[in-house]
């Protein structure tokens, strides 16, 4: 099996056996290691295809049944793979594929206006009831804030858009421009707690006719407003420019573009907020299997990508944060949930979508706990003097104010 070779040199860390279509076992790592997976291939081409292109095939494979575990999770397997890949040196090909990185981004993420839309579509335009099962009751599709690892996903999700909030320091009246909005969570807790006036945009039509639904059960249709449209095409002025979990959808091209636009749509006193997946080891490229299956266009950047481009844009960087480890337990409870309602998942769509998210959520946990992932924080105004030298501000707004997990929310309905 030429897959062998591979994972002869790869694997130094766990217990793996891989049992090859023709039933012969091979087995890598330790015997008797603790981190401990069995694999069985069912297609004698999986034997070339996952030495050339595991990064691919590794996850279609496990889509389409032709990969399947005999022993131990999808976690214990991941978990497994990215401990070894993260001990590991680059192959020639990851060195050659790192160099040509420039060139195949622009490609990969081509999100113009337009193509944005339809690039989201596969994924956020699926049925709010998927997302009902598995997200927290306010429908955060976004890395949780855990102040302490044993929270509820809950509490959790509603420290994380308190922690964001403290970070606008928002005063009653704003005009404030949620760019990316979900199903609307953050704009409404801005504008219950704070008193200020949300516009929100989303690429999602389904996304954005959800979130008004919410808003009007909640009696903040006056207030809070959603739109689908690019937030490039937004116009007029803002007090607060905020963003989570949108840039992902921009590509490394269009960040000038990005920060141009919210240039133009803050007043002269006021602050931008950005919460986005980033990368710790420097620019690199979407897995292939990712682009194709679950985020089209879609990118992590490097902060170093970011940073520059903001360098230029005659926005000043006011603060910036690094979180860690908060998506991995975020992902833990997605899993759990998902795998909870596995059954009433595979009536809506198949089994096949069912191992295509598993394999999605899990190998995301894994990308947080092993390796080189993270989410930046990004705070940007005009004026250096905009917002305070220290950071108390921050600490203090979040020991004053609740959360939403401190008060009745709209409840999404459960199937």
């Amino acid at each position: 099996m030429l897959w062998a070779k591979l994972l002869n040199s790869f694997v130094k860390v766990g217990d793996l056996t891989i049992i090859d279509a023709g039933g012969k076992p091979h087995h890598f790592g330790t015997r008797g290691d603790a981190v401990k997976s069995t694999v069985r291939l069912h297609d004698a081409s999986l034997h070339y295809k996952l030495f050339f292109y595991p990064e691919f095939y590794l996850g279609e494979s496990y889509m389409n049944g032709t990969l399947t575990l005999e022993e131990g999770n999808l976690n214990d397997f991941l978990g497994l793979l990215a401990m070894n890949f993260a001990v590991s040196t680059p192959t020639l090909l990851e060195k050659i594929a790192e160099k040509l990185a420039p060139i195949t981004q622009k490609i990969q993420q081509y999100n113009p206006v337009g193509l944005a839309s339809k690039n989201v579509a596969p994924h956020y335009d699926l049925s709010d009831q998927l997302y009902e099962l598995f997200l927290d009751d306010d429908m955060h599709y976004t890395c949780a804030y855990f102040t302490d690892p044993a929270n509820s996903l809950e509490q959790a999700q509603q420290d994380k858009i308190r922690h964001v909030t403290a970070k606008l320091r928002l005063e009653p009246g704003m005009k404030v421009l949620d760019a990316g909005c979900g199903w609307g969570g953050f704009a409404m807790y801005m504008a219950r707690t704070c008193n200020v006036d949300v516009t929100g945009v989303t690429l999602s039509g389904e996304q954005a006719t959800k979130a008004n639904q919410r808003a009007k059960e909640a009696g903040l249709s006056e207030r809070v407003r959603f739109y689908q449209k690019d937030f490039r095409e937004m116009t007029g002025k803002f007090d607060r420019v905020a963003s989570i979990g949108m840039m992902e959808h921009i590509g490394v091209g269009f960040y000038k573009q990005l920060f141009d636009k919210t240039r133009e749509l803050l007043t002269d006193d006021g602050i931008a907020f950005f919460h986005c997946i980033g990368r710790l080891d420097g620019p690199g490229t979407t897995n292939p299997w990712l682009r194709k299956y679950i985020f089209p266009g879609g990118y992590a950047p490097a902060l170093s990508e970011v940073t520059k481009v903001i360098e230029k844009s005659n926005l000043l960087m006011t603060d910036i944060e690094i979180l860690r480890m908060h998506y991995a337990y975020t992902l833990q409870h997605w899993q759990q949930r998902f795998r909870n309602h596995w059954d009433t998942v595979a009536k809506i769509y198949d089994e096949r979508f069912c191992r295509m998210w598993e394999f999605y959520l899990v190998s995301a946990e894994m990308d947080f706990r092993y390796l080189s992932t993270m989410i930046f924080h990004i705070q940007l105004s005009k004026d250096v003097g905009t917002v305070p030298f220290t950071r108390d501000y921050m600490v203090d707004w979040e020991r004053t104010y609740p959360t939403a997990y401190d008060q009745p929310v709209p409840q999404a309905k459960r199937a």
